[in-house]
């Protein structure tokens, strides 16, 4: 444990899968903005229901990495109690080292519940305040060569600073950071010392817009990409990367803007929890392996594509030969181009 190769940081969570088959979505004109609605007061049919342990957005990143092949940890936080067990044991059989989860009495493992309908997915979340502590956790670590940082709890700005001042006393470790919900919530200027400390930097479109707005960059959502990116790339990573769904996904570095499409799905989603982060970690391990932009770029949407044949941000994770032999029968437009 005294040296790292890939550490991710952020909560742990249970998620519990409800598969709906009587619910009703609607949309505005431009198809967004989107509800779901059930009858009230009622009992209300479901396909099924299915447990998936230890995920969340860095979690599901430990696991991903662990599969491409880096020596994988994990830093996060559970209660005292069976959700919390059985979410180390979920990490360790996926061959991510549990050795900096800490166990907090008195709280309760984090658990949500998925509300999957026609492969969408609404998540009611809750997170625990655990009592965070840079310090005492990596106490006994001598090195991070990559740290991987999204979701943590309301109550986590100061551990955000604890996070950045490691960054600033140990230049050599490299972060890859994929805001969560409370995080934008949070907002840019709270955590610009994050922003600006990040190697790799992963949002969505509409969650770069999101932070721009609330950033004062952009007083309405903009739909130029390359906008998006440069404004981005602006509040101090060294490389971003957006994603755009079906549109596909795009990286920037202030001098090259890339695009790669969506690897085309062998048949329709199943569920698309987790499509970002198979991304995003994928994107990360690549290169935290010694691979260029260009090649990370084209290999990552192949984890996504898979992730999303499965229920769950895990199921459908790949090695790196499986990425690879899902490269060497692309499509011929499967390519990167410079935008």
């Amino acid at each position: 444990m005294k040296n790292i190769q890939f550490l991710a940081i952020g909560d742990v969570v249970i998620d519990a899968f409800i598969e709906l088959e009587d619910a009703r979505v609607t949309c505005d004109i431009n198809d967004e903005n989107c509800t779901i609605s059930m009858r009230f007061g009622d009992k209300i049919p479901f396909k099924k229901a299915t447990v998936v342990e230890g995920v969340g957005n860095s979690p599901n990143a430990s696991v991903s990495a662990s599969k491409l092949g880096l020596n994988s940890k994990v830093l996060t936080y559970v209660g005292n109690d069976k959700h919390g067990e059985d979410c180390k044991r979920a990490l360790t059989d996926n061959g991510v080292g549990v050795e900096l989860v800490q166990v907090e009495d008195g709280q309760a493992t984090n658990y949500h519940y998925v509300l999957s309908y026609e492969a969408e997915r609404t998540i009611l979340v809750k997170h625990a305040e655990f009592n965070y502590n840079l310090a005492k956790e990596l106490s006994e670590v001598e090195s991070v060569e990559w740290m991987y940082l999204s979701s943590l709890a309301e109550n986590s700005l100061p551990y955000h600073g604890q996070i950045a001042k490691y960054l600033k006393d140990n230049p050599e470790t490299k972060l890859a950071f994929q805001p969560g919900t409370f995080q934008m919530k949070l907002g840019y200027e709270k955590l610009k010392d994050i922003y600006e400390s990040a190697e790799l930097f992963f949002c969505n479109k509409e969650e770069a817009n999101k932070i721009l707005i609330e950033a004062g960059i952009f007083s309405e959502s903009e739909s130029d990409m390359k906008i998006i990116l440069k404004e981005m790339k602006n509040l101090g990573p060294n490389i971003t990367v957006i994603t755009d769904g079906p549109d596909g996904a795009y990286t920037y570095d202030g001098d090259k803007m890339l695009f790669v499409p969506m690897y085309p799905d062998p048949k329709p989603p199943v569920e698309r929890t987790g499509a970002g982060d198979s991304f995003s970690s994928a994107f990360t391990s690549f290169i935290a392996g010694g691979m260029s932009v260009e090649d990370a770029l084209l290999r990552a949407p192949i984890n996504s594509m898979n992730v999303v044949q499965h229920i769950g941000a895990q199921a459908g994770l790949l090695t790196k030969e499986e990425i690879e032999g899902w490269l060497a029968k692309k499509p011929d437009d499967y390519k990167i181009s410079l935008k």
